[in-house]
């Protein structure tokens, strides 16, 4: 018998046809000799409408209060989804994050889970049942529900799984796996059979929507075995594992593409110790995370900083920015809405030289200019204009030929 953690996303969960397909594959799951523990996430579309609500309500709604909205759509469907199995003759019960106590900080809308405690769990599965979990939110130690930030039902699987050692964590999803690029974009795309920790944390925080970055992070710190498949397939899908030697041997296994991001621009800063602390260090007090810098050499004492930051605090940023200048005395301020990020990864780039230089060459032959520049170990990530995102995808997945080259089986 094993102890096997499943994750149903939205899509998976999005009507009442959908919840029942789930139920029947969850109850063949547990009569096939397992134990089960299923976390669901809101049913799709369901948290947009939340967040619509709030913002018609008000411009700038409370975090802590969004929490409250937001967390009632996974109760929504945990319930639905008990009922469901129940129906078919099953034991289930159900759970809320504050339920199961998955203690996070008090970061609301965006959560880090400091401890879960399984006891409850433990007891439903001691009498046969099958424990569903909603998957996105928690609660802090004052007893205030949080949530874990998109994709957070990743996060709230994989932490389940860590702490009752379940023997796998099933990531059910719309897609039958982890590809070389968004299928819907490069039709030659391929299904990975297995990839590094390493490369899916990448490749989600660089675009990919297969699954959270955090919940990867978590998965790799704490050695949990995560196989991602299709809530619609029976197919076997892709096994994020530890990495071995046979996997370096590909030096590319992904490309992806990231809209959600802007480009701030602070010209003619004054170049001396201290003011890209006092920059940065503001912006980070404000919550919002920074991706990308690049600072020009600096000409007559002054000099020129960009940095990329998520689309949705762009105006949040620009307005500190924009403080900020006045203050240091920087020329201007420019924003820049309309760029993208693209990026090839692949745990081979640490022993194969040209990887970058092949990129741009690439992009250049496409007349595809590029912004600014990142690298790690395993990845290349190139800032360009919005507009060339798709094109580039689909010529970089060719000329690395990810659509014939071998795969770590």
């Amino acid at each position: 018998m094993a102890l096997i953690v499943q994750k149903y996303g939205g899509t998976s969960v999005g009507d009442v046809g959908r919840i029942r397909h789930v139920a029947r594959r969850i109850v063949e799951t547990r009569e096939a000799g397992n134990d089960v523990v299923v976390v669901v996430s809101a049913m799709a579309g369901e948290t947009d409408r939340l967040l619509t609500l709030a913002y018609e309500i008000t411009d700038a709604p409370d975090d802590r209060e969004l929490d409250v909205i937001l967390a009632t759509g996974e109760q929504v469907s945990i319930g639905l989804l008990s009922l469901a199995i129940q129906a078919r003759g099953a034991e289930a019960r159900s759970f809320t994050g504050t339920q199961v106590r998955i203690l996070t900080d008090s970061a609301h809308t965006k959560a880090r889970i400091l401890n879960v405690d399984v006891e409850r769990i433990r007891q439903a599965l001691d009498e046969g049942e099958i424990a569903i979990v909603a998957g996105f939110q928690g609660v802090n130690a004052e007893d205030e529900v949080t949530t874990l930030g998109r994709g957070g039902s990743d996060l709230t699987a994989v932490a389940l799984a860590a702490a009752v050692k379940a023997d796998v964590c099933e990531i059910y999803t719309d897609v039958e796996g982890v590809y070389t690029a968004d299928p819907d974009l490069v039709p030659t795309a391929r299904k990975l059979p297995r990839i590094t920790y390493e490369e899916m944390i990448e490749l989600a925080s660089l675009g990919a929507t297969v699954l959270q970055a955090r919940a990867v992070e978590y998965a790799k710190n704490y050695n949990v075995s995560v196989h991602v498949r299709s809530s619609f397939s029976r197919n076997p899908g892709t096994l994020v594992v530890q990495e071995d030697p046979e996997m370096e041997k590909v030096v590319v296994s992904g490309i992806t593409h990231d809209k959600k991001e802007a480009k701030i621009t602070i010209t003619r800063v004054v170049d001396r110790p201290g003011i890209a602390a006092k920059l940065f260090g503001r912006v980070a007090d404000a919550g919002v995370v920074v991706d990308m810098i690049v600072q020009n050499i600096s000409q007559d004492g002054h000099t020129d900083i960009s940095f990329t930051v998520p689309r949705t605090d762009f105006h949040k940023a620009m307005e500190i920015v924009r403080g900020i200048a006045t203050e240091i005395g920087a020329d201007q301020v420019l924003g820049d809405e309309r760029i993208a990020k693209v990026s090839i990864v692949g745990v081979g780039m640490r022993t194969h030289s040209g990887v970058a230089a092949k990129m741009f060459a690439v992009l250049a032959a496409k007349n595809i200019n590029i912004m600014m520049i990142s690298t790690s170990e395993i990845k290349v990530s190139c800032v360009i204009e919005e507009k060339y995102a798709e094109l580039a995808v689909r010529v970089l997945h060719d000329a690395f030929q990810l659509e014939t080259q071998p795969m770590a089986g």
